[in-house]
């Protein structure tokens, strides 16, 4: 007999993002090894939620990939495809909050364990045995994850899968961002559920209205059913047939950082997805969501790193 269905399967980066946490009483910036990466912080949350959730992706044989390894159990998400390497190093990032609030990331990956993930150590039976499959760009880098990444679509979308795509740019792990592109217009035309934000949708539209940036990807990516655009602070918008909806953020102070935030909106979305389906969606549905996918992110800010962040559905409801 099969075993029961997950409800989301993510695969990419599991890593440690050091997040700055104050000066030492010598002087020197004290960094915090909190346990990160997107597709881990969406299984974070959507566990939080009440679904079923898997990871697939590779960590290291050293300290790091041993507290990933614990965390992402604690957090409930299933490791069985978790591939721990004895040859390789646990992917790293130092993550500074600039004065503006947005963020600067140094990575130490060359190579780091999530990269070097390969076809051959997919869970094939579980990729074509889930509703949702969800990934990024940060596994399509380089060659080896990047051919793994596309065969777990493959297989996901054989099974029936709703795909879910977060491009999460980050251009200092690519050596040509003319490849970042082409790996982002491929996760596009392989998905159905997109949420980009806005520096990524003007990064492959060239254009900074929302709207006509949107309008962009919906006429060249005809197979996305919902479009999420999200605006950091401003706060989000869907698109959805012939249907635009725009939410504010929720500006209720106590925001730390923003690591997390969008991945926690990218779950609540998911998880909506789950809970509703993509048939017949109406604008009051699209509110709902984008209302309770930003109060989430909110949240999160209020907090450091991103899995051991991730709000209870009681806390979000609560300041809805």
């Amino acid at each position: 007999m099969s075993e029961t269905k997950f409800d989301v399967i993510a695969l990419g980066e599991l890593l440690i993002d050091f997040t700055g946490n104050g000066l030492s009483p010598q002087g020197n910036p004290v960094y915090e090894a909190n346990p990160g990466g997107a597709p881990c912080n969406v299984l974070a949350m959507l566990k939080k939620l009440g679904k079923r959730c898997a990871f697939v992706g590779k960590v290291g044989d050293d300290i790091f990939g041993r507290q990933l390894s614990e965390v992402v159990k604690e957090a409930g998400i299933d490791t069985r495809s978790l591939v721990v390497a004895p040859d390789v190093r646990t992917t790293l990032a130092i993550v500074q909050t600039l004065a503006n609030g947005d963020r600067d990331f140094s990575f130490y990956r060359q190579p780091g364990a999530d990269m070097m993930l390969t076809a051959e150590e997919l869970p094939c039976d579980r990729l074509k045995n889930c509703r949702i499959f969800h990934f990024g760009t940060l596994s399509m880098t380089h060659e080896t994850v990047r051919q793994a990444t596309k065969l777990a679509v493959s297989l996901a979308t054989a099974g029936g899968a709703l795909i879910s795509f977060d491009p999460n740019l980050r251009p200092p792990l690519w050596d040509d961002l003319e490849e970042a592109r082409a790996q982002i217009a491929w996760g596009l035309a392989a998905s159905d559920i997109v949420k980009i934000a806005d520096n990524e949708l003007e990064f492959m539209t060239g254009e900074t209205d929302f709207d006509r940036g949107a309008a962009i990807l919906r006429q060249q990516y005809p197979n996305i059913r919902l479009l999420n655009v999200t605006a950091g602070a401003d706060g989000s918008y869907s698109y959805y047939e012939d249907k635009r909806v725009f939410v504010p953020s929720f500006k209720l102070g106590g925001t730390i950082e923003t690591t997390g935030a969008g991945d926690t909106f990218c779950a609540c979305v998911l998880n909506f997805a789950l809970e509703h389906g993509l048939d017949g969606l109406n604008e009051n549905d699209l509110t709902k969501m984008l209302r309770f996918a930003n109060a989430a992110a909110y949240l999160v800010t209020t907090k450091k790193g991103a899995i051991r962040s991730m709000p209870e559905r009681e806390q979000v409801e609560a300041i809805l």
